[in-house]
């Protein structure tokens, strides 16, 4: 694994009952760079997450991590080396306000797990760190809103802020525009450019404007194989690419 890339895999694949969803993929991810995943339906993205991320076994190939093979690790170690990552559907707790849920996140990075009669001086330090987190995300001054009365672009806004919460190396942010109007799509897109600075971003993003706006290296998945790999303008040129997403190699 050179230096210059905070994760790898070589050879990485999945069959589930002999349908083949991940084919022996290599990927070198650079750090502190945006990274995409890209690809048509059933491409094999969030697999891919999922393998990364040890939420399912590899069949086989390997994944190596900051210097560690984490091919056999349990996702909460993946995690607690600061491999972090986000889901299509927000995973916040609807009954708990914004600075509760980013306040969870914070509690399990310091060790102080979810003791809420911890002494007020801890939870104050936390809840300063918190309101920090959630300024930094557009959300102060919704801090003391329950997640639930949340508009959805704000709900991924706090999602992406319990992700920091955890001081990740690597975000792995699954489809972080998904079902959001143009407002929420652009909000969140400056905000995932600014979180990016002096962290390694990689992201399953379907929507190709956020995909150009963000990305410094783009990898393009078809039926579970590598299709094309460069920068926007490589692989948008390519016509294997345009031959996946559009039936046509004029598109």
């Amino acid at each position: 694994m050179s230096e210059d890339h905070i994760l790898t895999t070589r050879g990485l694949r999945r069959t589930f009952a002999g349908f083949t969803a991940v084919d022996g993929i290599d990927l070198n991810i650079a750090r502190h760079s945006v990274h995409a995943l890209i690809g048509p339906n059933g491409a094999g993205k969030t697999t891919v997450f999922n393998l990364l991320t040890r939420f399912i076994a590899p069949t086989a190939g390997t994944i190596h991590y900051d210097g560690i093979d984490i091919t056999r690790r349990q996702p909460a170690a993946i995690a607690q080396l600061g491999m972090v990552r986000s889901f299509q559907i927000s995973a916040v707790f609807g009954h708990l306000t914004a600075l509760e849920n980013v306040r969870l996140g914070l509690q399990r990075r310091l060790g102080v797990s979810y003791h809420f009669w911890r002494s007020a001086r801890v939870l104050d330090q936390l809840n300063d760190e918190a309101v920090e987190l959630l300024d930094s995300v557009g959300l102060a001054d919704l801090a003391d809103t329950p997640a639930v009365e949340l508009a959805y672009g704000r709900k991924r806004a706090l999602e992406i802020a319990t992700t920091l919460a955890l001081d990740p190396k690597l975000m792995l942010l699954d489809e972080p525009t998904q079902g959001m109007g143009a407002e929420d799509v652009g909000r969140v897109g400056d905000l995932i450019k600014r979180i990016a600075a002096g962290r390694t971003v990689l992201m399953v993003e379907h929507n190709l404007s956020v995909v150009a706006k963000l990305a410094d290296r783009i990898t393009v998945l078809n039926r579970g194989a590598v299709l094309a790999e460069g920068d926007y303008a490589e692989v948008s040129n390519n016509r294997d690419v345009r031959q996946a997403y559009m039936g046509t190699e004029n598109a």
